[in-house]
C-alpha cells in the first residue's frame, strides 16, 4: 500500500476529544552491532523490545542501479517485526525499502522482502494532539518475519541525482527521508495480569509488601484502568470478552425501548490483556469520539506468513512499533482479525465505546479500524476473516444504531481526497482507500467488503 501525502494539516479537532498527553515512554537506543557468539548472545537476551539502527550511505554494488542507503548484513539481538522510520512524518519515501532476515530457527537468510512505504494513509488527523506531536515520525509499515537474529537492509530512491547514481552515493539523502532508522521489534512474552486494587483503590503493595517502582505502579493502574472500561462484558483482568447470543444482545441493549433493536449477537473479542498488551508503553488514559457512524477495514500488510497463534505476538509487535517508533499515542486500530477470525480489541477505551483510534487519516473520528492481520494485495482473506468482519461490525455499529450495508456522512479532517470540513458520503463499512488515495485494505480483501456488508446487515435481522 503507497499512501500520498496529505494535502492539508492544519485541521483542529473538537476540543471535547482533546485529551493532555502523558509524557512520552522511554525511547528505545541503537544497538551496536554484537560482537560476541550467537550463543552468548541468545543467553543475555531478554524478550521484549526495540532495536532502533541508523542507515547509512550503500556502496552502488549493494544496490545496483541506484545509490542507496541501508545497513549491510550483521547480527542483532532477537527480533520479529521489522520498519522503517524517519524524522519527518510529513515526508514522503519514494523508493523501494527491501529486508533480508535470518531466522533463528535454522539460521537460513530469507530472500529480499518489500516493506510498503505508506505514510500519512495510516494516522492521527491532522491537527490532533497526537498528530502534532514532536515524537511522530514518518514510517513504512511493519513486516512480520518470525524470530530472527540477523538484518540486511537496502532503500532504493525511485529517482536519484545523477551524482549519486553514478559516482557519490551519500547525495541520496537528498532525495530520500533525512533521519532513517531500521526498527527491529520484538514482542515479548506478553505483561502479566493487571494487579488487584489495593486498599485504598490503587495497585497493590510489590513483592514482600515493599513499594512498587514508579513506572511499575503506572503500569499497573493504567493495565487495571484498561480492563475496568470493559466493565459489564466481563470480569476485571479478563482476557476474553465472551460471545453473547443475539437474544442476550438485544435484550441488554433493548431495555426501555419500544422496538427492537438492530444489532448482532456480541462475537467473542480477546482483550488487551489477552493478546498481553504492556500498558505502560503506551500514553495514559482514553480519547473518544462522539458515536460511530462507520467502520474503516484494513490490512496490516505485515505480511501472511503467521500461524493465528502467533497474532498475539505480531499484535504485541504492532503495538510496540506504533508507539515506539511512529511516536502515536496506542496502536492506531480500534480492532484486530486474524485469518482464523479471531477478533482482537485494539486502541484502549473499551470495546463498546467510541474510542478515537490513528487509523484513516482525515476520519477517525466518529468512526473505528478495523485492521485484518496480513497483506491482501494479492492474496485473497480467508472466509473466516471475512466473517468476523462482518460479525464484529454488525454488533458495534448496531450499538450506534447504524446498518452496516447503508451510507452515512463523515466530515473530513483533511487529506489528500477530501478538503478539511467537506461532508463525505460514504459506505457504512468502507475500505481505507475510500477516505484516502490508498492500496488499504488491499484489491482482493476491498474486494469482499460487499460479502462483509450484506452478512453483518442479516446478522443484525435487517
Amino acid at each position: 500500500m503507497r499512501g500520498f501525502l496529505a494535502s492539508s494539516i492544519g485541521v483542529t479537532t473538537a476540543a471535547a476529544l482533546a485529551v493532555p498527553l502523558a509524557p512520552p515512554a522511554a525511547a528505545a537506543t541503537s544497538a551496536p552491532p554484537p560482537t560476541t557468539p550467537r550463543a552468548v548472545r541468545a543467553e543475555a537476551y531478554a524478550p521484549g523490545g526495540t532495536q532502533s539502527l541508523p542507515l547509512t550511505p550503500l556502496a552502488r554494488d549493494r544496490a545496483p542501479g541506484a545509490a542507496a542507503q541501508g545497513l549491510p548484513r550483521r547480527d542483532v539481538r532477537h527480533f520479529s517485526l521489522v520498519g522503517v522510520v524517519w524524522d519527518n512524518p510529513g515526508s514522503e519515501l519514494h523508493g523501494r525499502v527491501e529486508v533480508r532476515t535470518r531466522t533463528t530457527a535454522t539460521g537460513a537468510w530469507s530472500g529480499w522482502q518489500e516493506l510498503e512505504t505508506h505514510n500519512a494513509d495510516h494516522a492521527a488527523d491532522p491537527g490532533t494532539a497526537e498528530s502534532i506531536s514532536d515524537r511522530v515520525r514518518g514510517a513504512t509499515a511493519p513486516l512480520w518475519v518470525g524470530e530472527s537474529d540477523g538484518v540486511e537492509v537496502r532503500v532504493r530512491p525511485d529517482t536519484a541525482p545523477e551524482a549519486a547514481t553514478r559516482a557519490d552515493p551519500a547525495a541520496t539523502a537528498s532525495v530520500l527521508p533525512t533521519g532513517m532508522r531500521l526498527e527491529l521489534v520484538d514482542p515479548g512474552k506478553g505483561a502479566p495480569p493487571p494487579a488487584a486494587p489495593g486498599p485504598e483503590g490503587g495497585p497493590e503493595d510489590g513483592p514482600e509488601g515493599g513499594p512498587r517502582t514508579t513506572a511499575a505502579s503506572d503500569a499497573s493502574a493504567e493495565a487495571l484502568a484498561a480492563s475496568a472500561v470493559n466493565a459489564g462484558l466481563a470480569p476485571l483482568g479478563a482476557t476474553e470478552i465472551p460471545a453473547l447470543s443475539q437474544a442476550r444482545t438485544e435484550a441488554e441493549l433493548g431495555t426501555g425501548q419500544q422496538a427492537k433493536p438492530y444489532v448482532g449477537a456480541r462475537p467473542s473479542i480477546t482483550t488487551r490483556h489477552g493478546w498481553g498488551a504492556d500498558e505502560g508503553l503506551r500514553e495514559k488514559g482514553f480519547v473518544y469520539t462522539k458515536k460511530v457512524k462507520a467502520a474503516f477495514v484494513h490490512h496490516s500488510a505485515t505480511g501472511n506468513n503467521y500461524r493465528c497463534a502467533q497474532a498475539p505476538s505480531v499484535i504485541r509487535s504492532i503495538y510496540r512499533y506504533h508507539v515506539h517508533s511512529t511516536g502515536w499515542r496506542d496502536l492506531g486500530y480500534n480492532f484486530l482479525v486474524d485469518k482464523c477470525g479471531n477478533i482482537y480489541e485494539g486502541r484502549a477505551g473499551g470495546v463498546s465505546k467510541a474510542v478515537l483510534g490513528a487509523h484513516t487519516l482525515g476520519f477517525n473520528s466518529n468512526s473505528m479500524g478495523i485492521a485484518v492481520l496480513g497483506t491482501y494485495s494479492d492474496r485473497k482473506p480467508s472466509a473466516a476473516a471475512v466473517k468476523a468482519i462482518a460479525r464484529l461490525t454488525a454488533w458495534k455499529l448496531g450499538i450506534y444504531g447504524m446498518n452496516p450495508d447503508g451510507k452515512t456522512y463523515l466530515k473530513s479532517g483533511g487529506g489528500n481526497l477530501y478538503r478539511k470540513g467537506k461532508n463525505v458520503r460514504l459506505n457504512v463499512i468502507s475500505g481505507h482507500r475510500d477516505g484516502f488515495a490508498t492500496n488499504c485494505p488491499g484489491r482482493l480483501l476491498y474486494g469482499k467488503l460487499d460479502t462483509s456488508r450484506s452478512k453483518a446487515a442479516r446478522y443484525q435481522g435487517r
